[in-house]
């Protein structure tokens, strides 16, 4: 008895169907908003599903890299709101940069959006780093008239605590990421106005930098924008160190017509409960064996060079560099005589600023671990036009390959927040 051709046909579709469907799910996982608190850096996070299907992007054949990007970059969308000058300040609102620049993005934002709703006077925050201690200025790492000259006509700024302040007369309060004007009015603004002066920290009920639903009232939002995306910028001589590091990866890349790409892999997390799935085939982290594989199974070139975020080399980053040659941690990349300031031992917060600054100009970025980090790189590649993301999948290998089904949804559904800020 003959095989009916039209059965061998149906099988072969139900196979791809499996190996595709499979595919998306794990990237829904990585892609989909945290859906628990978040309050130190280095936690791992669970992920809900989202339901919206994939759009490949157009792949380049120019040599110009494996897909077009989505423009050569973006224009501010948001206005600069003022205020009326002769409006006396009404207190302080003070508050700290912690945990690295992923989160300083963030603690910046809110903290303009309170100062501005209530009217305050916002203080410069110091950077005070994960261990007991380690505390920096501002300007040891952001450029500070950068920072007050953007905010000029939106909130006024002083350089320093006013000496009045005591813990008699500012209250210290925690306050959600992406604060609405509602709960500034019920939960911040009645404090404030018994207190004087409040001091805010930032805590992350949802790291979810996604678009909302429904546009937020204009000010508000154009406030957000600004704060978010044209306040910080690195004071002069870390820029230095990140556009040195920079322009060497790059020019290794062109020399063998590769690309630049920029990992995020620190292999502490990986060993976190919450990296290890659900047991359905998900996947929140991926390590160096499998990012590996995963860039050689959408055709990057050998000679790509790749930039590890991981701290020292570790014999488990072999696994790239087997198939990588021209793959480097900070220490194998960074200036000779810049190590000493860089990478000394107290030096942690100064190495988590150039890693999301190499992150946000690479050629290509891979977040092999979702979080804040990946969420607000994203928005600072989106802003410059860098949309070369691509989340990791354990891609079968049998499996027909298209560099579009593995762009960040933040770029192929424009879901990020910084859609709404750019145009």
């Amino acid at each position: 008895m003959g095989i009916d051709p039209r059965q061998i046909v149906a099988g072969v579709l139900t196979v791809t169907m499996f190996l595709m469907l499979g595919n998306m799910v794990k990237r829904q996982h990585f892609d989909a908003p945290i859906s628990h608190h978040v309050n130190h850096a280095g936690s791992t996070q669970a992920f809900e599903d989202t339901k919206d299907s994939d759009k490949s992007l157009a792949v380049d054949g120019d040599g110009d890299g494996p897909w077009k990007e989505e423009s050569s970059g973006l224009k501010p969308c948001w206005s600069k709101p003022g205020f009326e000058e002769d409006e006396d300040s009404k207190g302080f609102v003070t508050f700290s940069l912690t945990n690295g620049p992923e989160y300083h993005v963030s603690q910046i934002t809110d903290a303009v959006v309170v100062a501005r709703y209530l009217r305050a006077t916002l203080v410069i925050p110091d950077i005070r780093g994960s261990q007991p201690g380690d505390w920096r200025n501002f300007g040891d790492i952001y450029d500070i008239e950068k920072f007050v000259s953007s905010l000029e006509g939106v909130v006024k700024v002083v350089k320093s605590q006013p000496s009045e302040l005591s813990s008699k007369n500012l209250a210290v309060l925690r306050i959600p990421n992406r604060v609405t004007d509602e709960y500034i009015a019920e939960n911040i603004e009645p404090v404030f106005k018994s207190k004087g002066n409040v001091r805010v920290a930032t805590y992350f009920p949802s790291v979810n930098m996604k678009k909302g639903k429904i546009e937020q009232e204009k000010e508000r939002n154009s406030v957000g924008c600004l704060a978010m995306f044209g306040t910080l910028e690195l004071q002069p001589e870390v820029r230095e160190v990140v556009d040195s590091m920079v322009d060497r990866l790059k020019t290794l890349s062109r020399k063998s017509d590769g690309q630049f790409v920029a990992v995020d892999v620190r292999l502490d997390m990986l060993d976190n409960k919450g990296c290890q799935g659900n047991g359905d085939g998900s996947k929140k982290c991926y390590g160096p064996q499998e990012i590996a594989m995963f860039l050689r199974k959408l055709g990057f070139d050998k000679n790509s060079a790749i930039y590890m975020t991981q701290s020292r080399w570790d014999n488990s980053l072999d696994a790239i560099k087997d198939l990588f040659p021209k793959t480097y941690t900070k220490e194998g990349i960074m200036p000779m005589e810049k190590k000493q300031k860089y990478l000394g031992t107290d030096a942690s917060e100064y190495e988590k600023v150039i890693d999301f600054y190499v992150c946000s100009e690479s050629d290509v970025f891979v977040p092999a671990i979702s979080g804040l980090f990946y969420a607000n790189v994203a928005g600072k590649r989106i802003g410059s036009g860098k949309t070369r993301i691509l989340v990791p999948a354990n891609i079968p290998s049998d499996a027909s390959v298209s560099l579009g089904s593995y762009v960040s949804r933040y770029v192929s559904k424009k879901n990020h927040m910084a859609y709404s800020c750019f145009c």
